[in-house]
């Protein structure tokens, strides 16, 4: 068990970043949750020309990281880890992830819309019968297996190197033409022998009866194909916010979104969203820094009333 943070925030884009800011400059004990720098829309952003005080063209990449270090300048703290579960009734929250727990007084939502509503065929039948979203979680149960990872970015890669530990074979289905990922990751998986790559690899279905026994891919140019796997890991993105770890602890609107009020508080005490994760129309990077802020500030208030 990790010491209690005042503030606690799930999602390292520009509204988590913007919160981050403002907990940590109020001296408060302020910890960021992150998947990894290149999860969030932001980050695949190849040129910002319209972001405030910035002159010039930037990356979102280079953007979300002048937010982290200038949040890390005020003493917030950030892990890169994946959350699996909350607990947010209570005085005291409880955020689980694939390393370890994290209780906190207060928890900002910040995670964005890069979460996915439709679900691949035969996904749903199989979840924990060889379908998993944390290879670190469910890594160990394919020792000298084959299985694939679809998805892409730094976690995804990160957890493909980490199957290697177990697997005996790795097909990574690369969604694009190349990754996003950083170079050195990039590099590491090239280098990796059991580590087959596939790029522009749509997964379109998995098949199995009481486990999973294929998946079936398409790439541009070639026919479909079965790949005889025994596990299939999915870190796919979409266009819906990335909830699914809230359980039903939240009051969620029509499109899956979080729902808030003006100060960016749920419909439970001293916890708060901010950002793409929330029912509106502008999804622009300013406008969920500007939550983010809200967010913290009212956070801050909700720990001074205590």
């Amino acid at each position: 068990m990790s010491d209690i943070y005042d503030v606690t925030i799930i999602g390292g884009g520009p509204a988590g970043c913007a919160a981050a800011i403002y907990a940590a400059r109020a001296r408060l004990k302020t910890l960021v949750l992150d998947k990894g720098s290149s999860e969030g829309a932001l980050s695949w952003a190849p040129k910002i020309v319209n972001y405030p005080g910035i002159l010039g063209e930037i990356t979102g990449k280079e953007l979300l990281a002048a937010m982290v270090r200038q949040a890390e300048g005020f003493g917030a703290k950030f892990l890169q880890e994946k959350v699996l579960g909350v607990e947010l009734e209570g005085a005291t929250k409880q955020i689980n992830t694939s390393q370890g727990i994290y209780p906190g007084k207060t928890v900002i939502i910040a995670t964005g819309s890069m979460g996915r509503k439709d679900r691949i065929p035969g996904e749903e039948k199989l979840l924990g019968r060889g379908v998993s979203y944390c290879a670190t979680c469910d890594g160990a149960f394919f020792r000298g297996e084959e299985v694939a990872l679809a998805g892409d970015g730094d976690l995804a890669l990160e957890e493909a190197l980490a199957l290697c530990q177990h697997a005996a074979k790795v097909y990574l289905l690369l969604p694009g033409p190349e990754s996003k990922g950083g170079g050195e990751i990039v590099r590491r998986i090239l280098s990796e022998p059991k580590i087959q790559l596939l790029k522009q690899a749509r997964l379109l279905g998995i098949h199995g009866r009481e486990q999973v026994e294929s998946v079936r891919i398409k790439i541009p140019g070639e026919i479909e194909r079965e790949l005889p796997v025994k596990g299939i890991f999915i870190y796919l993105k979409g266009r819906s916010p990335e909830v699914e770890f809230l359980g039903n602890s939240l009051q969620f609107g029509e499109q899956g979104c979080i729902v808030v009020n003006r100060q960016m508080e749920t419909n439970l005490p001293g916890v708060f969203a901010a950002g793409d994760v929330l029912c509106k129309e502008l999804k622009q990077a300013v406008v969920a820094a500007a939550e983010g802020c809200v967010a913290a500030l009212a956070a801050i208030r909700y720990l001074q009333r205590l």
